[in-house]
């Protein structure tokens, strides 16, 4: 395939990729074809949508590598969906009237794309996958290519995501400063809150990786300075109901005899119960242009936080957010090395027209490869007979 002009966009929430990748994807067609003219568009489907991009010169190329060392995304995110037309005319994206795919598909013919890269989760993936099918109903031939981003590792069919590793490890790194906090009074309640809408992923493996930090350390127990006071002593994650009166049973013991609970909760485990309780008192639940509950607004850890708080008789209580920290991040060594692999894959697809989304295709051996657009979808559950998450739950005592 003749590949004369490329472009690239984020969208969704930042993971620890995104800058990476951007900086993997211009160094690899600098690499094989400098030739090759890069576009990047600001915002996402945000600037797609009024034209609003940078041209990538041969300064940024050259430079392409120092991408790596940030996190966040330096082309810009937002959350659009371009088949959501009411939500594109209340923000002003496009006139009443208007289909946001002809007006996004309209503005990659005049602006000579060959080749889209999306680099985002389910969401920006399938919108994706919307704007490329409408553009071969209407005779224009672009090739998209996506890379799977999402801290919640929860895309079907893909083994791993990318920036999930990174933003486990610092989901890590706050709690680690957080449950610091522990002696900052008696009978103290600590909930750290980890992003993770309908997957638990991510705050399993931030437990896990908190536990293995943990595992390094000398304690004095002497003086007060014990593993039982900066152990996890409660990890929820939506796959699993919780109990909250045997929960609070439990703790309660923990409480009186460690003098503090830690707990580590995914922002979406409970919020079935918690939209329920909303409603129910006549209260309305903000959602996004994507149709999901906007989290930050109903604060699920507070919501926990006040259910075993006097359950727990605790006297003092903090919930922490790690999302923003941990999401916006660099990428660690772990994760620069899947986002090289997929970058060049990426690139090796565009020059042979191969649509679909990078990864490591689970129902295919987790071979590495181009995954049709139809087979992508979001909410993957995490598996919670997984080894190392069971025997996490067992040394915590809440098998």
């Amino acid at each position: 395939m003749s590949v004369r002009r490329v472009a690239l966009l984020t969208a969704g929430g930042f993971a620890p990729c995104l800058s990476s990748a951007v900086g993997g994807l211009i160094g690899r067609y600098t690499e094989i074809a400098p030739e090759v003219e890069i576009i990047a568009y600001q915002h996402g489907y945000w600037g797609l949508l009024q034209g609003k991009y940078v041209t990538v010169t041969d300064e940024v190329r050259e430079k392409a590598g120092i991408l790596h060392d940030f996190g966040g995304s330096p082309i810009g995110n937002s959350r659009v969906k371009l088949t959501n037309a009411e939500d594109c005319v209340k923000r002003g994206l496009v006139q009443e009237g208007e289909n946001p795919l002809e007006v996004a598909a309209n503005q990659l013919k005049a602006d000579g794309v060959d080749v889209l890269h999306t680099i985002g989760g389910d969401d920006t993936n399938t919108t994706a996958a919307d704007l490329a099918a409408y553009l071969k109903d209407n005779g224009y031939d672009l090739t998209v290519v996506g890379l799977p981003k999402t801290i919640d590792n929860d895309v079907v069919p893909i083994k791993q995501s990318l920036g999930a590793w990174s933003a486990a490890e610092q989901a890590s790194v706050f709690a680690q400063n957080v449950i610091g906090e522990h002696r900052s009074g008696p009978r103290m309640l600590i909930v750290h809150e980890v992003m993770g809408r309908a997957c638990g992923w991510l705050t399993a493996a931030s437990a896990l990786k908190y536990r293995q930090w943990l595992d390094t350390l000398e304690f004095v127990p002497e003086i007060g300075l014990s593993r039982e006071r900066w152990e996890l002593h409660g990890l929820y994650v939506p796959e699993q109901s919780i109990d909250l009166d045997a929960e609070a049973t439990r703790l309660r013991t923990v409480m009186d005899e460690v003098g503090n609970v830690n707990i580590f909760l995914s922002e979406g485990a409970g919020v079935p119960e918690i939209v329920k309780e909303i409603e129910e008192s006549g209260g309305e639940v903000a959602r996004d242009p994507f149709g999901h509950v906007r989290l930050d607004e109903i604060n699920p850890g507070q919501w926990f936080a006040k259910q075993f708080a006097e359950r727990i008789g605790a006297e003092k209580v903090m919930v922490q957010k790690s999302g923003y920290f941990s999401r916006s991040a660099r990428a660690n060594a772990q994760d620069l090395r899947l986002i090289k692999s997929m970058t060049d894959y990426a690139v090796e697809c565009a020059f042979r027209g191969e649509a679909g989304v990078i990864g490591h295709d689970e129902e295919d051996g987790d071979r590495l490869k181009s995954i049709a657009f139809p087979r992508i979808a979001g909410h993957k559950a995490f598996d919670t007979s997984t080894p190392w998450y069971t025997r996490t739950l067992s040394e915590i005592g809440q098998a």
